[in-house]
């Protein structure tokens, strides 16, 4: 179950695709005024938040047409190489906590880090909207329906079976960017120091692949799971590693590029964008290796 060459040219086209709207041209929205700090949500303004949603949406819509037939699996990946650079392009987070030194500081910091992850999955999100849009234009364009399709009602068990996925998914993810995100360890109470960007994009993707892997090995359940899971990593994290006399101690007695973990050294945007393609990443390896169980071994 080989990638042919001709849908590895759809996969280069989307995310050449994604990198130029939303890498390159989109860029000005989210630059900071100084070079050396982090992309954030809050300083993109409102009309930019605007512009860059209903960018994300045509870089979706139009993936789908570039990546048909297979438009639905590869046009979702635009958005997330599209920030992907943005994630690699922004300063480190080890530039806000030098700015915010007192432990009161920290803690406004570390609170205003937890629902910024939301901003950037609804980016994402506008992105995979342009895809089913497409996906719907095209169908009505090519097979037109008369009979109006039967209403569907929400199971459950199917809710529980989504949320357990997802408890997983949150789980592993923050297990294994742990694990992977490892710069430099200070052995007396093992610390992790800001890990480089490149180990960032390695980490983030690599824990999220593991991840949707899982959710799709036990749960038989799609890379939406463990993409949405990229939301909860750092307020997990925050939980447990972000109570007050962790903060006031670490403010007080460590240089500012220290954190008590490894997510902690990690940008909404990053943990987002990387996020969703190790989703998707893991989910279709989860699939190769279903494949390979079957035919492999039958082979």
């Amino acid at each position: 179950m080989e990638l042919s060459w001709i849908d590895k040219l759809r996969i280069a086209a989307v995310a050449a695709l994604g990198i130029i709207v939303i890498g390159i041209l989109a860029w000005p929205l989210a630059a900071p005024e100084d070079p050396m700090l982090p992309v954030r949500a809050w300083s993109i303004s409102p009309s930019g938040t605007m512009v860059l949603l209903a960018l994300a949406f045509a870089a979706g819509f139009a993936s789908y047409f570039i990546a048909w037939p297979h438009g639905r699996e590869i046009g979702i990946l635009a958005v997330p190489f599209g920030l992907a650079v943005w994630a690699g392009r922004s300063g480190p987070m080890r530039a806000l906590t030098q700015g915010h030194m007192e432990p009161r500081e920290r803690e406004a910091l570390l609170h205003s880090l937890r629902f910024e992850p939301v901003y950037w999955l609804l980016i994402v999100t506008a992105g995979f909207a342009g895809v089913l849009v497409a996906q719907y234009v095209r169908s009505i364009l090519t097979e037109p329906v008369d009979v109006i399709p039967k209403k569907r009602h929400l199971d459950p068990n199917a809710c529980i079976h989504g949320l357990f996925a997802l408890l997983v998914a949150v789980l592993v993810g923050h297990f294994f960017v742990g694990v992977f995100a490892q710069d430099l360890i200070a052995s007396d109470n093992i610390v992790a120091a800001q890990p480089a960007v490149g180990q960032i994009l390695f980490a983030v993707i690599g824990a999220f692949a593991v991840s949707a892997f899982a959710v799709k090995k036990f749960f038989n359940l799609s890379y939406l799971w463990p993409a949405i899971a990229s939301v909860f990593v750092i307020g997990f994290a925050e939980v447990v590693y972000g109570r007050a006399e962790v903060v006031r101690r670490f403010a007080e007695m460590r240089p500012a590029t220290f954190f008590p973990h490894s997510v902690c050294a990690i940008l909404p945007v990053q943990l987002v964008a990387l996020g969703a393609l190790g989703s998707v990443l893991g989910y279709w390896l989860a699939i190769r290796y279903e494949y390979w169980r079957k035919h492999g071994s039958a082979g």
